[in-house]
């Protein structure tokens, strides 16, 4: 660590979720330089502590305060902020709670259960003035970065492919789903996919299909089509039920600029040729590359000690969120959907949310569901 690094307190964070999510991110927080975990919150009696006997040093546990609520906890442990690891239908309650307690959050993707509650969520942080960011943990890669400045090189990437193959078994509740494919996975490579180019998408087109040889309920295949204001156009194609030849879990990935082309495979570092037939190497990550929750982690406290608003705050984040949004509406109807579209009404149902809870009225400022993004 860096003297600079040292000379920087850590942030002290309660970690709200004591499932296999959740103990990944107490095991992230343990690692970091830049947070200290100071207490553990679950639903479920029992479970927090059973967390902290599991992952934390023995010489550490005393330290750290648990419970169910996770106010009381935050206050009694003197947290600064909150990792939100609760399932989805808990983000909008426990995330507006904290901010409202004045606790800065970092929440685990999807921002929230619904576009509507995520909306709402916008209003709550800009309510609040406090900084709501969401881990979409996967555009934290180095690989990511680096397919990025290579199209740059190759003015900048005007069509994006990504083909993505795998064949896993889950059970439970993705396989139940009915776009588990789209809604759980590809809003991986879509969020990747705002990385890569540059403006805000507009419009979505999407078709899904289930092969008569899924095991999945719902549609465990897709291709999606995103178009950017900028021009730009991210095409997805995507399979949960692809056996044989599988892509790595990040997807291939094909980037056509003016003056050549980026292909990486999503697990090493990208490559590129230009129009002349120069060969060009990404930059393999160094030992200093921070990874995935490590760097959403890494981003989150630098945020909170002066660094630069996040990418992925919630205002940056909805749009992924919206593009899904977009992504099954176009399946289910056969139709291409605009962002503008679904985020209008989002907005309308948000401001329901609003009222009822009365807590915050920022989002009556809004003039549209893309402007209040802008502004954000």
């Amino acid at each position: 660590m860096s003297a600079e690094q040292q000379a920087v307190a850590p942030v002290e964070v309660v970690v709200v979720g004591a499932g296999g999510m959740g103990r990944a991110w107490i095991g992230t927080v343990l690692k970091a330089p830049e947070a200290r975990l100071v207490g553990v919150v679950d639903v479920v009696d029992g479970a927090a502590e059973r967390a902290v006997e599991d992952l934390v040093p023995a010489a550490e546990r005393a330290s750290i305060a648990t419970g169910t609520d996770m106010v009381e906890v935050a206050r009694c442990a003197g947290a600064e902020a909150v990792i939100d690891v609760t399932i989805p239908a808990a983000h909008h309650p426990v995330t507006a709670d904290a901010l409202h307690a004045g606790l800065p959050v970092l929440g685990e993707k999807p921002c929230a259960a619904t576009l509507a509650e995520a909306v709402s969520l916008a209003g709550h942080a800009e309510a609040t003035g406090t900084l709501f960011m969401v881990s979409q943990s996967r555009r934290n890669n180095p690989h990511l970065r680096e397919a990025r400045h290579l199209a740059e090189e190759l003015g900048g990437a005007g069509i994006v492919d990504t083909q993505f193959s795998r064949a896993p078994r889950f059970g439970g509740f993705r396989e139940e789903m009915a776009h588990p494919l789209i809604v759980d996975m590809a809003i991986h490579a879509f969020d990747a996919g705002r990385v890569l180019v540059d403006g805000s998408p507009v419009q979505v087109t999407a078709t899904s299909y289930n092969p008569s040889w899924s095991w999945y309920e719902g549609d465990a295949a897709a291709t999606v089509t995103i178009t950017y204001d900028s021009g730009a156009v991210h095409t997805y194609s995507g399979s949960w039920c692809a056996p044989g030849r599988e892509t790595s879990w990040n997807g291939e990935w094909t980037l056509s600029c003016p003056r050549g082309t980026v292909a990486w495979d999503g697990d090493t570092p990208p490559s590129a040729r230009s129009e002349d037939g120069t060969d060009l190497s990404g930059r393999a990550p160094s030992e200093a590359d921070r990874w995935e929750l490590d760097a959403s982690l890494a981003e989150f406290c630098a945020a909170l000690r002066g660094g630069p608003v996040p990418a992925s705050e919630v205002h940056g984040n909805v749009w992924t969120q919206a593009i899904v949004e977009a992504a099954v509406r176009s399946a289910d109807t056969g139709r291409t959907v605009a962002l503008a579209e679904v985020l209008d009404e989002a907005l309308a149902q948000a401001r329901t949310l609003d009222a009822a809870d009365g807590r915050s009225r920022a989002l009556e400022a809004w003039t549209s569901g893309t402007s209040g993004l802008a502004a954000g």
